[in-house]
C-alpha cells in the first residue's frame, strides 16, 4: 500500500511556533511527530510515501530528504511557487492537493493510505485495511469517539447500521451535531476517488470531497477503531502531548536520552550540578544543556538541547526549547518557550524581544548588552533592597 502525508497547511492554530515550523515538524519530546507516523507506516508494510508541501516545504523536505534514512522512500509536492521574495506557498486543500500528484503521475494506482501530518498514532494500519477490503468501498475514514464539548473541533459523522457514512458535519456546534463520532484525518482511498475531485482547484477532504460522496450515495464507509491519537492541532495540544509522553502515558512512545535518575532522562554531554539543583521528576534534559547550582526544575518538564539554565531559576512544568537561556531570577510556570517567544498553555503569547526583557530569557548564543546588564542588576538590587522574591515583588517582569 502507498501513503500520502498532509503537510502543507499553515497551522495556524499552533502560532507562533509555525511561524519558524511547520506543523508536523513540531517534536514531541525532539521527536517530530511527522517521523512517527512514517514509523507506523514502516512497521506496517508501507515504504512509498509522498508529502504534499507548502508553507516552510524546507523544513520537512531537508530533514526527510528520499526518506531511506527512514526507511522508506519519500517525494514531495509543493504547492506554491517562486516569487522575487522567495518561496510563496500556495496549498490547493488536502483533496486537491491528492488530485495534482495522481494528475502529475497516476501514483495512486492501488489502495492507499492518506494521513494527516500533525498527530501521534499508534493504529494498526494493517487491520484497517483488511476491513476497508472487506467492506469494498471507495472510502473509509478511521473515526473516533469524543466528548460532546470537543466536537466543534472536527469533523463529525453519523453512521447507518452498515457503517455506511450517511451525513457528515465539518467542525458543528456542540448543539447541533449529528453525533459525538469524529474524523481522525485517516482515510483509506480506492484510486476511483478522483472522479469526484476537480483539477487545479482549491478542494477540501472534509468539507467538499466526503459530502460529495455522501450526496451520490457511495460506498462510503467509518471505521470506529480503538487506538491512540495524540493530536498537536493547537498550542495547548503541543503542551498535553509532551506532558502525556513525559508521564508515560503514550503507549510505546520512546523515551530519548538515557534516565539517569528514577524519572530524569537526559541526553549526552550535559553539565548538571547535581547535588545543588532540585529536579522532581518527571523531566527530560537535553544534550549540551547546563544546570547551575541552585536551580529547580519540577516535571512534568522538557529542557531542550544546548540551554542555560542560571542558578536560582526557577522553572515548573515548562517547554523549554533549543538553545534556551534562563536566567537566575527568572520564574517559569507552565509556559512554552519557542525562539523569543513565552506562550501559555492556553495560547496567549508574551515576545520576549518586545517587552524588553531578554536578560530574563533569551538565545543562550546571544550576548547580554550593556543595557540588559543594567536592568538585570538594577531588578537583582531591588530584590535584595526588599527582601522579596521576584515572585512577589514585581509579578509584570514575571514570566510566570
Amino acid at each position: 500500500m502507498k501513503a500520502m502525508i498532509l503537510a502543507a497547511g499553515k497551522g495556524t492554530r499552533v502560532r507562533p511556533i509555525t511561524n519558524e515550523m511547520p506543523k508536523p515538524m513540531i517534536p514531541i519530546l525532539r521527536k517530530p511527530v511527522m517521523e512517527s507516523i512514517i514509523d507506523l507506516l514502516r512497521a506496517h508494510d508501507v515504504h512509498e510515501v509522498v508529502v504534499n508541501t507548502s508553507h516552510l516545504a524546507p523544513v520537512i523536505e531537508n530533514y526527510f530528504r528520499d526518506g531511506s534514512q527512514h526507511g522508506v522512500h519519500m517525494a514531495y509536492s509543493y504547492e506554491g511557487h517562486m516569487t522575487h521574495a522567495g518561496l510563496e506557498g500556495k496549498a490547493l486543500g488536502s483533496a486537491g492537493g491528492m488530485k495534482r500528484i495522481q494528475d502529475f503521475s497516476g501514483f495512486f494506482d492501488e489502495t492507499f493510505i492518506v494521513l494527516c501530518g500533525d498527530a501521534w498514532i499508534d493504529l494498526d494500519i494493517s487491520a484497517a485495511l483488511r476491513w476497508h477490503k472487506e467492506k469494498g468501498g471507495i472510502a473509509t475514514v478511521i473515526l473516533q469517539e469524543v466528548p460532546h464539548e470537543e466536537v466543534h473541533k472536527y469533523g463529525v459523522v453519523k453512521l447507518d447500521a452498515r457503517e455506511r457514512i450517511v451525513q457528515f458535519q465539518e467542525k458543528p456546534k456542540q448543539d447541533e451535531a449529528v453525533s459525538n463520532t469524529i474524523n481522525t484525518g485517516i482515510y483509506l482511498f480506492e484510486p476511483e476517488i478522483f472522479r469526484y475531485i476537480p483539477s487545479g482547484v482549491e478542494y477540501d477532504i472534509g468539507s467538499q470531497l466526503f459530502p460529495a460522496l455522501v450526496a451520490a450515495g457511495e460506498e462510503f464507509y467509518g471505521l470506529p477503531m480503538d487506538f491512540q491519537w495524540v493530536d498537536i492541532g493547537s498550542v495547548p495540544d503541543v503542551w498535553a502531548a509532551t506532558r502525556m509522553a513525559l508521564q508515560g502515558q503514550i503507549k510505546g512512545f520512546p523515551m530519548p536520552g538515557k534516565e539517569v535518575r528514577p524519572g530524569v532522562w537526559t541526553g549526552i554531554n550535559t553539565s548538571i550540578n547535581w547535588e545543588n539543583v532540585k529536579i522532581i521528576p518527571p523531566v527530560y534534559i537535553g544534550s549540551s544543556t547546563k544546570i547551575e547550582a541552585g536551580a529547580e526544575i519540577v516535571g512534568p518538564c522538557m529542557i531542550g538541547a544546548n540551554c542555560v539554565i542560571e542558578s536560582g531559576a526557577e522553572i515548573s512544568q515548562c517547554l523549554i526549547s533549543d538553545y534556551t537561556r534562563v536566567g537566575g531570577i527568572a520564574v517559569l510556570d507552565n509556559k512554552l518557550v519557542f525562539g523569543g517567544d513565552c506562550i501559555s498553555p492556553d495560547g496567549s503569547v508574551l515576545n520576549l524581544g518586545e517587552t524588553q526583557i531578554r536578560w530574563l530569557v533569551d538565545d543562550m548564543r546571544r550576548a547580554l548588552n550593556p543595557g540588559d546588564i543594567h536592568d538585570m542588576l538594577l531588578f537583582s538590587n531591588m530584590l535584595s533592597f526588599h527582601e522579596l522574591n521576584a515572585r512577589e515583588t514585581l509579578p509584570e517582569l514575571e514570566v510566570a
